[in-house]
Parts: structure tokens; C-alpha cells; sequence
């Protein structure tokens, strides 16, 4: 009887498999009849290149999302891209491709969409009469500076349509490319319409390539820190997520790099593992430290009442029990060490001055 295929690590991605979404119909489950590896042994499989990312525009009608959760702070975001290149394997966000048919696989990391109208329809959004403006926060989902923002630079047209307006902005990425404006955001955030972070996994630069393959390194990220400081942008890091008996023994040192680089705040998340992640994640920890997998994962189930998510607002972002307790106390004690702790002034959002009507109506008169 043939056995079902154990997929191996495919170089550049964070993903090792591509398993059907959750709203498919049917499951496809391969096999292997031993002709697959033949002559080919695992190094070379390892290293052979793995799928190529595809870029298409994405038809959206609206740019701004809202929420009401009471677990975060903010009310509005935008993501300029659907699916993210960097291949992130712990991402909460890659259930998301499912609703297009998509897999939360590498499907989520090969097969980007972006949307090409997006500050178009974000000037016609701040123009409507009854809006009203808020920090409106990019990276909620989605990484707004993944490697097509190089070419593409729709989150840069998004950042002088905001400024131009004095509308004010939030960021989180994982890409040092976020250096790149800070002749936008630098001044913004002196006017107090800008404040951005730097998400940190891990200091340890072969396990970051594991993780998050196609995200700037660790010491990018940092150099990124310290370049937004000097340019005057209020900077600060997110150790996320922190993943138990994986990464959350580097929390102290993390924190204390992203000081030295200039970070002014700082935040963290727990790791937590949402409809497919958690099979993704299982598979990815068998693979690249399977000697470590089955702690992790009863560690996470322990901060999870028992699960490996638990989507309750509150306990979703920090987790719960003994062991979530006491790494919220670390980091505490660590940022008041470090002057991280201080509480942030709201963003300014009295000086916005809305677009103008839409250049193509003419006027009565």
C-alpha cells in the first residue's frame, strides 16, 4: 500500500506543503509510488528551487477595513497586498487565501495580489463627507513593504496621499524597506501623524531564514530601528510572536538590541496557531527542529486553555495560565529596565484637511 508523501523544506519558502483550503469541496492527497526521489537525494532536493511568485491585481472596491475588536488599537487598516511573499510559516493571516480558492500554503506566499487602485480609492474614502479620520494602521494582515513593494510602491503612494493630508498612520512590517520612506514618515512623525515598529521574531539568523525566509534578517530589521530613529521617526519594536520553547528565551536580548538601535516602545504577541497554520506549523517544526516539536506545541496548548488557538479577545494576543503570566511579567520588568515601557501619546489626527472633490466632477459654477 503506498504511503502518503512526507514533502520536504523548499528553498526561499516558509511553507512546506500546499494542502487544499478550507472551503474546498474536495481533498487531494499525494502519494508517493518511489519514483519521485529517484537519483535525487535529499540535499538536492532541499535545494532545489522552490515555486515561483506570481503578482496580480486585486479588483477591490474599497481600501480601508474596519473592526471593532476591543483588543486592539486601533478601528481602520489597509493591506496593499492579499497572500505575502515572505513566507512567514507561524502566520495568522494565511487562512485568509481560503477565501479565494486559494491555499493557506504556499499558495499564501507564492501567489500575491495586489491592488493597483489602492490610493485611488483611498482619496475617494477621505473625501466622503462623513469621514472621519483615526490612525489608520498598514501590516495588520498583510506586509505592506514584501519584496513587490520595491517595484510596485503602492504602500509609498498610500504614505504621500496620507501626508499630504495630515492624516495619521501606524505601521508593522518585517522589512527593512520601510527605511526607504522615511522622508515621508520621518517628518509625520515629528508632527506626531506616524509612529511605525519593527517586528523581531528572533536574533538567531539561520532560524529567522527558517521561519520567515524572505524577510529582511534580524540585523536588517534592527538597522532599519536605528535609521527610522535618526530620522526622527518615533520607532519601536514588536517581539513577535514569541514562540515557547522556540524563541521567547530570546525576549531580554531582542529587547535589548531593538534599545541600543533606537526603538522608543515596544509591544509583543504569543504565538498562536489558527485553522490551517496549526497543521502547517506541525509539519514545519517535524522538519526543522523535530526534536523540539512536541514541547512546543504542548507549551502553546498550555498558553491556549488546552488548543492551539484561542481566538477570545484578550487572552488571543498574550495568551493565558502560569507560563503566559510570567513571560508578561518579563517583558514588564525588561522594558522598564530598558525605557521602552513609557506610555505613547495618541497620534494627532486634528490637523487632517480632506482631499478635494474627485478632479473629474466639474464644478456648478
Amino acid at each position: 500500500m503506498d504511503e502518503e508523501t512526507h514533502p520536504r523544506p523548499r528553498k526561499g519558502r516558509g511553507a512546506i506543503s500546499n494542502p487544499d483550503g478550507r472551503f474546498e469541496a474536495f481533498r487531494r492527497v499525494a502519494v508517493d509510488d518511489g519514483w519521485a526521489r529517484a537519483g535525487a537525494d535529499e540535499e538536492e532536493e532541499q535545494d532545489a528551487p522552490g515555486p515561483a511568485t506570481t503578482l496580480s491585481p486585486d479588483a477591490s472596491r474599497s481600501i480601508i477595513a474596519r473592526n471593532d475588536s476591543p483588543d486592539i488599537p486601533f478601528d481602520r487598516s489597509i493591506n496593499p497586498y492579499r497572500g505575502c511573499e515572505h513566507g512567514c510559516v507561524y502566520c495568522y493571516a494565511r487562512p485568509t487565501h481560503g477565501w479565494l480558492g486559494l491555499s493557506a500554503g504556499l499558495d499564501f506566499e507564492t501567489r500575491i495580489f495586489f491592488k493597483p487602485d489602492a490610493a485611488r480609492l483611498l482619496r475617494a474614502e477621505l473625501s466622503r463627507p462623513g469621514y472621519r479620520p483615526a490612525p489608520i494602521a498598514f501590516g495588520t494582515n498583510t506586509d505592506p513593504y514584501q519584496p513587490a513593494e520595491r517595484g510596485l510602491r503602492i504602500t509609498r503612494a498610500l504614505l504621500e496621499l496620507l501626508a499630504e493630508h495630515h492624516h495619521p498612520v501606524t505601521i508593522v512590517t518585517k522589512s527593512a524597506l520601510v527605511l526607504r520612506d522615511a522622508d515621508i514618515l520621518g517628518p509625520m512623525s515629528r508632527r506626531r501623524m506616524a509612529r511605525v515598529f519593527l517586528s523581531v521574531t528572533t536574533l538567531d539568523r539561520g532560524l529567522a531564514r527558517r521561519l520567515e525566509p524572505r524577510a529582511s534578517s534580524p540585523a536588517r530589521r534592527l538597522e532599519a530601528i536605528a535609521g527610522l530613529a535618526a530620522a526622527g521617526v518615533d520607532v519601536g519594536v514588536m517581539a513577535a510572536p514569541l514562540i515557547p520553547a522556540l524563541t521567547d528565551h530570546e525576549l531580554e536580548p531582542l529587547l535589548e538590541a531593538a534599545a541600543r538601535a533606537g526603538a522608543r516602545s515596544a509591544g509583543y504577541t504569543m504565538l498562536r496557531l489558527p485553522h490551517e497554520v496549526k497543521d502547517l506549523f506541525r509539519e514545519w517544526l517535524e522538519a526543522h527542529e523535530p526534536l523540539k516539536a512536541a514541547r512546543v506545541l504542548a507549551r502553546v496548548a498550555r498558553m491556549r486553555g488546552g488548543a492551539l488557538n484561542d481566538p477570545r479577545f484578550g487572552s488571543r494576543i498574550v495568551g493565558e495560565g502560569e507560563e503566559a503570566t510570567l513571560v508578561a511579567r518579563r517583558f514588564r520588568l525588561a522594558c522598564e529596565r530598558l525605557g521602552l515601557g513609557g506610555e505613547r501619546r495618541p497620534l494627532d489626527a486634528s490637523r487632517f484637511r480632506p482631499p478635494a472633490g474627485d478632479p473629474r466632477q466639474l464644478g456648478l459654477f
